[in-house]
Parts: C-alpha cells; structure tokens; sequence
C-alpha cells in the first residue's frame, strides 16, 4: 500500500501523484472517485464561494482525477481499465438544501456515462458509479443532520432497517472492478438498503 497526498482540485497535483505512483508500481488500471464536499444549506443564503467550493471538489475534482488517469492510458496504451465514480441519489432525484452536491453528483453521474461510451470505445474502459446509502463510521449523516433523532429517523427510512458499512461499499468497488464485471460499462449500483426507493409518506 502507498498513500500519496494531493489535492483533486489540482489538475497537477492530480498528475503528480498519479507520476508517483506509476513511478512507485507500475501502470495504473482503475480508479475510485471518491473525494466529496457537503453541507445542507437553503439555496438562497448559499454564496458563491460555498457553490463554487463544492462543485471543485465534487465535479471538477472526479473530472481532474480522471482526466489524468486518461492521459496516462492514452500515452501508454492502456486497455481495459476500470473507473468507478462515487455519486448520491439525489443526482438523479431532489433534496432540500444540497444543491450544490446535487448538481455536482449530477454532473458526475452524466460524465459516467458519456465516458462509458466515449472511453470503451477508446481504451476498452469501463466507467460506472456506486450511489451508497447512509453509511455509518464516514460522519456523513452526522455532518447532515443536527440531532440524533433525525438519524435515527433516516435509519428507520432504509427498509433493511440498518446503515451500510464502508466495507460494504468497499466490496461493491473492488467486485465493480473486477474481471467478474468486464461486461459492466455506463452503469449505477445503488448501494442503500433500498434507502432511495422508500416513499412511503408514513
């Protein structure tokens, strides 16, 4: 294992830290999109800075690290390689006071599919996204949420009465990238416990 700290708002901080790690095993076959900005806040008192600051690293960021990634394919002839973009259910629904994460994930969510086709046609590539559910152990639903209550409220909502665990997400990635799914390419597993399925007003 090697960590190597940068900045995905940094297109060349992206490509130094994909240098050292080819430099350090060699050619690099997959990638996981995983660096994310959120906080609730009504659209009207969010500023600029606050939009712009979660659109960097959501949408510019996954594009950034991507690109990079791409690069080094192109110049190395790299075929069959495995992106997996981390995105929410709410880029394809609606939530109160994420916009920003919203539309960014959306945006994620649509560069997964364009580079689907764009980049299995290129490189044999294969680009699809994981949308997890509440996620226990990340700090996520605490950061979204005020009270205790309402994350007890958000679990009762996954009809599998539970939250996922990071592992979980962890296996999906790591089967997502496998040879066992060579023939998955321009698709969305949602990970939630059916979490984004459950409508039911009571």
């Amino acid at each position: 294992a090697m960590s190597v700290q940068h900045d995905v708002r940094d297109y060349e901080g992206c490509a130094k830290a994909l240098a050292d790690i080819v430099s350090a095993y060699g050619p690099v076959h997959a990638l996981v999109n995983n660096a994310a900005g959120n906080f609730v806040c009504p659209t009207l008192d969010l500023s600029p800075n606050g939009w712009a600051s979660v659109i960097d690293i959501v949408l510019n960021g996954t594009f950034n690290c991507t690109h990079v990634l791409g690069k080094h394919w192109e110049a190395d002839e790299i075929r069959g390689g495995s992106i997996i973009n981390m995105v929410a259910s709410y880029a394809w629904q609606a939530g109160p006071g994420v916009a920003p994460s919203a539309a960014a994930k959306a945006g994620v969510l649509n560069l997964t599919r364009t580079l689907a086709v764009e980049w299995g046609y290129q490189f044999g590539a294969r680009v699809n996204a994981i949308s997890p559910g509440p996620i226990e152990r990340t700090g996520g639903a605490e950061k979204l949420v005020s009270h205790v209550k309402e994350v007890e409220r958000i679990r009762r909502n996954v009809p599998l009465g539970r939250f996922g665990t990071p592992e979980e997400i962890a296996d999906l990635a790591y089967w997502m990238a496998s040879d066992e799914m060579r023939y998955l390419n321009g698709d969305c597993i949602s990970l939630d416990g059916g979490h984004w399925l459950n409508k039911h007003p009571f």
